[in-house]
């Protein structure tokens, strides 16, 4: 599951368990163990280079800080 942070930023939670935290050598959450799939592995990396590239092109609002 992909969620964006308030800054809008994406970041992956455990399709099963909701956890942030993954094994990223084992490819796993660590709260319930389950594989992070493939799939969800690459649409996580599209979401942050979109995210890269926005952030490129557009000033950073500083006015929530």
């Amino acid at each position: 599951m992909i969620f964006f942070n308030p800054a809008g930023a994406p970041e992956l939670a455990c399709d099963e368990c909701g956890c942030r935290w993954f094994d990223r050598i084992r490819n796993t959450c660590y709260e319930c163990g389950c594989e992070v799939p493939a799939a969800t592995v690459a649409e996580f990396e599209r979401a942050l280079a979109e995210f890269q590239r926005r952030a490129k092109t557009q000033p950073l609002d500083r006015s929530q800080s």
